[in-house]
């Protein structure tokens, strides 16, 4: 129906007849000339339809925003002054010669240059959002990331293998999506929360390099990052090492921002230890783009009368740290109680602070409530150790580390945003030395920090002897703070994996019920084998600047995991759960 696209009609096609079709962006009239801006994927180009051709002209007189067209003309240079330098089309336009309305539209819910409609609305009419030029182009960025990884994988010697949709029910932190089988009465399929298990039954099977660009569900809390059903690019390989898995991965995302964002990241990546992660920055994936850090203080406070400082600095799972805000002192008391407020969110009891008016003058240059109970050697110490200068504001944490490292790790990225202290390029790392285990204080009982097929850096002996010190062959790609991808060695011995499972207290029973398939597939010549898995609906987010993987997603759901489009989820005819052999069971209301 087309010889062109919009966004491609340029000076070069002068005085030649071209046919495009699409939607009218903008309708003018001015004076008896009509001007139509005409939208596609590629673009804008503006078709003008003069009153010589009366019936052409009539019609053009009718069409409205939205109306979708088919439009023959011949392409003539605008003059100089009209020219529109923000378009390739800008120095062309199309007068028509034919018009053709292959739809009408009725008046959109918003209109498309609208940046304050409601993202209900958007969600609700995603077809009239997916228009908008941002969102063209953020799923056009999507297909371009995807494309190229798949040919990276492809050149890689790396095979695209569909795993299952329909499979095992096994709930391993989040919850599952289960789907009830019609042939197998009251049991159910497992909407899958990743191809893990496949995956490595895949390299048993010889296929030796597997990669999937892939749908996953899992029916968690939502956040900005987290979808029920999100796109995962799962990888894994056949006698590689955990550095050798590292650098083709991390090749592939260093190639691939210099293709779609001619970006050059670092070559290597750098690396940290979870440990130091956690020391420096109070999070597993840290924001390298803001120069402040956690530094700890608890040898200074151990004989202090403060006991707000001195309880967390004796006690072993205590810790008390200081973070330098530069020029931070410039914030209000109102500002100071906001910042309290946000880290009391996260199980923080108070939020401790010294303003630095004149770092030379000593006592008499701190401004704060907290000074008095302080000695002059400790306040001298804890200035030379954060580095602290005049007009600096001090932050303290201070109680048990697991709260202390998340509430000032947070604190620590707010404060980088709201202070505009977050450098202006691309931060990426590895993480890597994970603990295997993290002890659930409710439960008593230890977790896996990633997932139970996780190998141990150490021996059987030593991961039975202390679980508690046992590191993983585990390692996180992080980029700006975002968890881009991550992945681990996996268990191919049937001791090792029985053993994980044992500290993990499944017994022999419950493990054989949910993992049996994979336990017998180890007796039969596993080979060594590792892997890692991207979220793309992240990665593409970062990319393009989105704020929420909602806007980089053609049909997200809600936050509530609803979708407005559809209005999903709904409910079934009493025949399809007859068929079934469910029954409803509403919810007891008090009265």
């Amino acid at each position: 129906m087309r010889s062109h696209y919009c966004g491609q009609v340029d000076e070069s096609l002068v005085d030649q007849e071209i046919e495009l079709c699409g939607w009218v962006n903008r309708r003018r009239d001015h004076g008896g000339v009509i001007f139509v801006d005409l939208r596609d994927r590629e673009g804008l180009v503006q078709v003008v339809f003069d009153p010589d051709k009366p019936e052409i002209f009539a019609l053009a007189e009718r069409v409205r925003n939205e109306y979708v067209l088919k439009v023959k003309g011949k392409v003539r240079l605008r003059d100089e002054a009209v020219i529109n330098a923000n378009l390739k089309s800008g120095k062309i336009e199309l007068l028509g010669l034919e018009l053709e309305v292959l739809n009408a539209a009725e008046t959109p819910p918003f209109q498309l240059d609208d940046q304050g409609v409601h993202e209900d609305n958007r969600l609700k009419y995603r077809y009239i959002d997916l228009r908008r030029d941002e969102m063209q182009q953020r799923m056009r960025m999507r297909s371009q990331v995807s494309g190229f990884i798949r040919r990276y994988m492809e050149d890689n010697g790396f095979l695209d293998i569909e795993t299952p949709m329909l499979t095992k029910a096994t709930p391993e932190g989040a919850r599952d999506y289960l789907v009830p089988s019609r042939t197998h009465q009251g049991e159910f399929f497992a909407l899958p929360q990743s191809p893990q298990i496949f995956k490595q039954l895949l390299m048993m099977s010889g296929m030796d390099r597997y990669y999937q660009i892939v749908r996953c569900f899992r029916d968690e809390d939502l956040r900005a990052d987290r979808q029920p059903e999100f796109t995962q690019i799962d990888i894994e390989t056949s006698f590689m090492n955990e550095d050798q898995v590292m650098e083709i991965t991390e090749t592939m995302i260093r190639d691939l921002f210099a293709y779609v964002l001619e970006v050059a990241l670092p070559n290597p990546f750098p690396r940290m230890t979870y440990a130091e992660a956690m020391d420096r920055f109070g999070s597993d994936k840290p924001d390298l783009r803001i120069d402040m850090e956690l530094v700890d203080i608890g040898d200074l406070m151990e004989d202090v009368e403060f006991k707000v400082f001195s309880g967390p600095a004796k006690d072993p799972k205590g810790r008390l740290i200081v973070l330098r805000v530069p020029q931070g002192a410039k914030l209000s008391r109102k500002e100071i109680d906001g910042y309290t407020e946000f880290v009391g969110r996260y199980g923080a009891k108070g939020l401790a602070w010294i303003k630095v008016n004149d770092v030379d003058a000593g006592r008499e240059g701190l401004q704060s409530p907290i000074v008095k109970f302080l000695p002059d050697e400790a306040l001298d110490e804890i200035i030379k150790r954060s580095g602290t200068q005049t007009g600096d504001l001090l932050f303290f944490g201070a109680g048990n580390a697991n709260v202390v490292n998340e509430s000032m790790g947070a604190l620590r990225v707010q404060l980088g945003h709201d202070l505009d202290l977050v450098s202006r390029e691309w931060k990426p790392l590895w993480v890597v030395d994970f603990p295997m285990f993290e002890w659930n204080e409710r439960d008593e009982r230890w977790n896996a920090l990633h997932h139970p097929f996780t190998a141990p850096s150490g021996s059987l002996e030593e991961l039975e002897a202390n679980p508690g010190e046992s590191l993983s062959r585990a390692y996180d790609m992080v980029l700006n703070g975002c968890e881009l991808g991550g992945g681990s060695v996996r268990i191919h011995d049937t001791a090792m994996q029985h053993k994980v499972f044992e500290i993990l207290g499944i017994s022999d029973e419950e493990a054989n019920e949910k993992f049996g398939f994979l336990l017998e597939a180890l007796k039969y010549g596993c080979p060594p084998h590792a892997g890692l898995a991207f979220g793309l609906d992240r990665m593409v987010m970062l990319m393009t600047g989105a704020s929420s993987i909602r806007d980089v997603m053609a049909f997200p759901k809600t936050q509530t995991a609803a979708c407005l489009l559809t209005d999903a989820p709904s409910e079934v005819s009493a025949a399809q759960l007859k068929e079934l052999n469910i029954r409803i069971r509403k919810p007891v209301t008090e009265a």
